[in-house]
């Protein structure tokens, strides 16, 4: 059986669909499952290869955000997809208004999805009602079910591979001796401000804590303002570890401190303690789903979730949650789990 997952999105969305992963592969274990993803996901299908056989590259699509369309690319993927002969094509993308046609363009036998009432629909029978407030892991196990697929838990996973454990040990830290502080995310709406994160950096280096500043290279910037906040010394690892050296690192932490971004994803995979700020997003669909272990803090607004890259009313959902509440929460949890 031939199955292709599509689902072109960023780091956290792919996590999340992980346990959908995982009960496809036990229901279908000889089953050829394809991701069909964003270029980047690449080299994330090849960690997943217990789950994930083969990968296609999506090129983007008019109306999509995740990446400009390389509209060259378009017929030949859709050709590539239509040779390759699938048995089912699963939209694990979103609520399918653009993707649900595409779903189908992509030549599967058959096609199983969400929608919204009132939309293209392209099959009653394998197609759900698409609620914009449920838990992301929670939808796609759901599908599953719906498609006679027994779940296999709600967990999130990232394995680990040697390079990545033999990139965390050439940090030099000890285990459960420093948090991590993360104070970027993609878009200005979704980061709370770096004054703050600074201020809980320096109450976790009060109890001892070292602290390690993590981003992307191109959060060098953000992350250099958070440091020069503080009044304890950090280490920046801004733009120096590799995907995988990052979920080690989370992974060997007393805590991460970040936005409700991929970390926090990560951090919930590889089981490690966090305390999440959610400014412009959605803690219904996206916090994760154990409370205990990651605390999840937002100030509710009206406009949640926002639509906007920058906030255009002065960020309110990120003010209104204090670097005190975030403090007092990560202390907290650091000595719960101690």
């Amino acid at each position: 059986m031939k199955i292709a997952v599509l689902r072109a999105l960023q780091l956290g969305d792919m996590l999340c669909a992980v346990p959908a992963l995982r009960a496809l592969r036990a229901e279908y274990p000889a089953a050829r499952i394809t991701l069909i993803g964003l270029p980047w996901a690449r080299k994330l299908a090849a960690r997943f290869r217990r789950y994930v056989y083969d990968f296609m590259e999506f090129p983007g699509f008019p109306g999509l955000p995740e990446r400009a369309c390389d509209v060259a690319a378009v017929p030949r993927f859709f050709r590539e997809a239509r040779k390759r002969g699938f048995d089912l094509v699963l939209q694990m993308h979103g609520s399918g208004e653009i993707m649900n046609p595409l779903a189908v363009l992509a030549g599967g036998q058959r096609t199983a999805g969400f929608c919204r009432p009132g939309h293209y629909c392209p099959d009653p029978e394998r197609y759900m009602e698409w609620r914009d407030e449920e838990h992301e892991v929670q939808r796609y196990l759901r599908l599953m079910a719906h498609l006679g697929v027994a779940p296999q838990g709600s967990a999130l996973e990232f394995p680990l591979s040697g390079e990545d454990w033999s990139e965390w040990t050439g940090i030099g830290l000890e285990r459960d001796s420093y948090a991590v502080v993360h104070p970027g995310a993609q878009l200005a709406s979704r980061r709370w401000p770096p004054e703050r994160f600074a201020q809980v950096a320096d109450a976790l280096a009060a109890e001892g804590l070292q602290i390690v500043l993590t981003g992307s290279a191109g959060e060098k910037p953000l992350v250099e303002t958070v440091r020069q906040a503080m009044r304890s010394p950090a280490l920046d690892l801004a733009g120096l570890t590799s995907l995988g050296g990052l979920a080690a690192l989370v992974a060997r932490a007393r805590l991460v401190v970040a936005n409700d971004t991929g970390i926090s994803h990560i951090a919930a995979a590889v089981k490690a303690p966090s305390v999440i700020v959610a400014s412009g997003s959605d803690p219904k669909r996206w916090a994760p789903l154990d409370r205990q272990l990651h605390r999840v803090l937002f100030h509710e607004i009206e406009c949640r979730p926002c639509k906007h890259a920058a906030c255009p009313i002065g960020h309110p959902c990120a003010l209104g949650v204090s670097p005190e509440q975030v403090s007092r929460e990560a202390l907290s949890l650091v000595e719960c789990v101690a």
